[in-house]
């Protein structure tokens, strides 16, 4: 996992052969105006921008992806997430959804942190992170991508 502010994501490009391209998309978006949706970028990255309420417990949406790596970008709001490595979590709901690439559990996050408007998360495979804590509208970005 990684935590950081908009501004210093380039420095992350070499970490994946996508990473410049999503962070140079996104430092060219007036990040207020963007659409709610979801926005292609280029084949292997997409964005989806959402404004919803913040829920109250962790344990509502706490998952990993196997396909996608996550950058979640906080446009507007204040949003608290839950992190816990995937080798610690030992209760999934179900088993791993290819079609959603998506594994939930209901494990607790070890860990709690809190990101302000232009601050973002990096969520790799062995991240299990529980988003969107909170009260009041949370918009946001997350730049799915593709592993």
């Amino acid at each position: 996992m990684i935590l950081d502010k908009l501004n210093n994501g380039g420095q992350y490009a070499a970490l994946h052969r996508n990473f410049g391209l999503a962070f140079d998309w996104l430092q060219a978006q007036d990040l207020e105006a963007l659409e709610i949706g979801v926005h292609d970028v280029i084949e292997g990255i997409k964005v989806i921008v959402s404004e919803n309420p913040g829920v109250e417990a962790a344990t509502q949406k706490f998952e990993c992806h196997n396909q996608n790596i996550d950058i979640q970008l906080l446009i507007r709001g204040s949003e608290t997430m839950g992190w816990k490595p995937r080798t610690d979590c030992v209760k999934p709901i179900g088993e791993f959804s290819d079609e959603k690439d998506v594994l939930f559990f209901e494990d607790e996050p070890d860990t709690y942190f809190s990101l302000q408007p232009g601050q973002f998360t990096i969520f790799f495979p062995d991240d299990v992170h529980a988003p969107m804590i909170g009260d009041g509208l949370i918009k946001k970005l997350v730049v799915k991508v593709a592993i």
